[in-house]
């Protein structure tokens, strides 16, 4: 019988292998044209973002923190350069495959929440899966799962004129949860927030970030904020530098 092998002395396991980058974009630019006029707001912006990774996007207003998440998310094309998803290259595929992208790969946050005003919180949160052609049963445990996460189960057969700005961010942040997407793209989502709710709605995305994985890109103005990101990218003049 042969001894046993102390633990100091056993060999290391094999490292796992590095997951592949979720997205990276290569040198983008985006120019919006106005007659004989040309706009240049991205000028060779380059970005990696890993599966599971929270990075914050910051910089002065007007400087194309809102156009950079429109690309990565592919609501908007860029003018040059490319974004991989997953090692694919985006943008050669076709305004059909880019929705069905949009609606299965993607979850977005907004500054104005972009609630519908005569449905309730629970009706919000569930139309993604309902776009996503789910039953009405999946769809609504979807969202009910979604609510209980950004703790807003009580507050699910409310409109939106009847929640706080904190809570309509929190719906907002649901509806985006229930297509259970790989990337949330949140777009100032702290811009029409008090501090002390600022704060809790950015706690929020830290845990879901933590206990489910969940990969942000989040562009913000409040820096205190994005300090607390795994990684901070700030835009100058049309291009990213990394903090």
């Amino acid at each position: 019988m042969s001894e046993a092998v102390p633990p100091e002395d056993r060999p290391a396991p094999p490292a796992l292998p590095a997951q592949p980058p979720l997205i990276v974009a290569e040198q983008l630019e985006k120019e919006y044209r106005g007659g004989s006029e040309a706009l240049r707001v991205l000028k060779g912006v380059n970005l990696v973002v890993q599966p599971g990774e929270l990075v914050a996007i910051v910089g002065a207003s007007g400087v194309g923190k809102s156009t950079l998440l429109h690309v990565l998310g592919a609501l908007d094309r860029p003018t040059a350069g490319r974004v991989l998803f997953r090692g694919e290259d985006l943008f050669a595929r076709s305004d059909a495959e880019l929705t069905r992208f949009r609606r299965h790969e993607v979850g977005f946050v907004f500054q104005l929440y972009n609630l519908l005003a005569e449905f309730t919180a629970l009706e919000n949160a569930l139309l993604p899966a309902l776009v996503q052609r789910r039953p009405l049963g999946e769809a609504r445990a979807l969202a009910l799962d979604a609510l209980r996460e950004v703790g807003l189960t009580e507050r699910m057969g409310h409109r939106p004129g009847e929640l706080s700005g904190g809570e309509q961010q929190r719906v907002a942040l649901a509806r985006a949860l229930v297509g259970r997407p790989a990337v949330i793209i949140a777009d100032e989502p702290t811009g029409n927030l008090d501090p002390k709710t600022s704060e809790g709605v950015f706690e929020l995305f830290t845990r879901l970030q933590a206990e489910r994985g969940v990969t942000f890109v989040i562009a913000t103005h409040n820096l205190e904020l994005a300090r607390r990101a795994d990684r901070l990218v700030r835009l100058v003049d049309g291009r990213a530098v990394m903090e």
